[in-house]
């Protein structure tokens, strides 16, 4: 029988996979970090965890926090396991398992008085955050926070009683700024080109509606640094707990997959003090923006270029995608004539070289990376990974041809229809919306540019229009296939 999860059955689960050397009581928190999702678990805590392996600053342990509703069935699986994660990193050849213990707890979700309370304790130094690219209350098309939102609105209104994730932390800033606390650092790790100025955006603009000298305030005094992260890690489904099950003999309630890379680089930034990342691994430079660029554009958009036409053509897994001959070459035509040269000069960095290491990650067979995961929220994805290099190539005078057929798989998914006539379910916050647009843009396919708080000055652009145009209007045409060997003939 595999043996659950917890700390007193730590020794036994030491059998088959690697368990901290410290216990729940060597260690006590610094940071609050809002959305334990798989990402979180299979990056910042682990981090986290080698460095507590170590000996080594554990006064920076993890409390977690949440607002979504979602975040009540993570918080209850986690406790019943002690807040104990099995993180199992699986590569061809190679694959093994250690359990992290970098979190101690996890708030309430909903209750905010706790929460706002746990961020005024001077214990707590950071503030970090994974909640998606979707979260930060971005308008797709001027990537600028808004501010209209009905959620910020709210929190703009009553302050005091907070439901955001925004609202909350600038709550805790002012619960310290009362206490004469200095302001602990807020620190995003999600996939958003300068996420540091992004969320620094979002907590000022927060403030800009009840308490301008708050707002400058916190501009003033608070630290946002910026961070690039990667590691592929896919969601937990029943096929990662049977192989946990199976092949290392434990039952965990949430596992979480991922691949053996990582990478984080983060601006030296925290007046407050931090772990001393920089000896498990994390690079720490004065600029992280050409390291967040490579990767959004390279990784993250080679992502939203193989998901489409894998999604379209009913493949399951990312390595499945990478095996077949027309998505593989797809993605190199894309990367090598359009993405890659667009990509600014990287320190101590070939992008050739980089690119190469993409393809390989893609290509893992053992990761269980799906399409479905891939396609996920492309109404928040695509103006951060596609969009942007095809401006940057209109600008510039450069076909677009290639991505302007991503943005049209990405219309064409949204249809709701596989090629076989499959249908696919919802996949996007705005789904219903998408979708609609995506039925008339069958027929017109200009329809689908009408939403120009995604596309922004590319929906007018004749030069773009012209390439969305024909890519749709030849997807619909002669279908996926064909249209993709049109394009990789040069004749799209």
């Amino acid at each position: 029988m595999p043996t659950l999860l917890s700390r007193s059955r730590l020794s036994e689960i030491a059998k088959t996979a690697a368990v901290p050397t410290y216990g729940a009581g060597d260690v006590s928190a610094g940071i609050v970090h809002f959305g334990v999702g798989n990402f979180h678990r299979a990056h910042q805590a682990v981090y986290l965890d080698r460095l507590f392996n170590l000996g080594r600053d554990r006064d920076w342990a993890i409390v977690g926090a949440g607002v979504r509703a979602a975040d009540i069935a993570m918080r209850e699986k986690l406790a019943a396991q002690d807040w104990l994660t099995t993180v199992v990193e699986q590569e061809a050849g190679h694959s093994g398992a250690h359990v992290t213990g970098a979190m101690i707890d996890h708030l309430p979700i909903g209750d905010s008085a706790a929460i706002i309370e746990k961020l005024a304790d001077p214990a707590i130094r950071i503030v970090s955050l994974t909640i998606t690219e979707g979260g930060y209350y971005i308008d797709p098309a001027t990537q600028r926070f808004d501010p209209r939102h009905p959620d910020i609105a709210a929190d703009g209104r009553d302050p005091e009683h907070p439901k955001t994730v925004f609202g909350l932390i600038l709550a805790g800033l002012v619960a310290r700024r009362a206490k004469g606390l200095v302001p602990f650092t807020v620190m995003s790790c999600d996939n958003i080109p300068g996420n540091g100025h992004v969320t620094q955006n979002a907590v000022v603009g927060l403030a800009e509606l009840s308490d301008t000298a708050l707002a400058q305030w916190v501009g003033a005094e608070v630290a946002f640094p910026n961070s690039m992260v990667d590691r592929i890690t896919p969601a937990t489904s029943d096929r990662e707990r049977d192989i946990l099950a199976r092949d290392y003999g434990i039952t965990d309630n949430w596992p979480v997959f991922c691949e053996a890379f990582t990478q984080w680089v983060l601006e030296d930034h925290f007046p407050a003090g931090r772990p001393a990342l920089e000896a498990v691994g994390v690079q720490f430079v004065p600029d992280v923006a050409p390291f967040e660029l490579m990767k959004i554009r390279i990784l993250n958009g080679g992502h939203a270029t193989i998901a489409y036409p894998a999604g379209l053509l009913d493949i399951h897994f990312v390595h499945e995608a990478m095996e077949n001959d027309l998505v593989r070459r797809f993605l190199a035509k894309v990367e090598q004539d359009e993405i890659v040269p667009m990509v600014p000069p990287v320190p101590d960095t070939n992008l050739e070289a980089y690119y190469e290491l993409i393809v390989s990650r893609f290509a893992n067979p053992k990761i269980g990376d799906t399409i479905t995961r891939l396609c996920l929220d492309g109404s928040n994805r695509q103006p951060k990974f596609i969009l942007p290099t095809a401006a940057d190539r209109i600008r510039a005078g450069r076909s677009v041809t290639g991505l302007a057929l991503v943005s049209a798989l990405w219309a064409r998914y949204c249809y709701g229809e596989t090629e076989s006539g499959k249908v696919i379910p919802p996949n996007d916050p705005s789904w219903d919306r998408l979708t609609a647009q995506a039925r008339r843009a069958k027929a017109d396919p200009k329809a689908w540019l009408e939403m120009t708080d995604i596309f922004g000055p590319l929906a007018s652009d004749p030069a773009y229009v012209a390439a969305f145009t024909n890519a749709l209007s030849t997807l619909w045409a002669i279908g996926t296939r064909a249209t993709l060997e049109r394009y990789l003939t040069g004749a799209l």
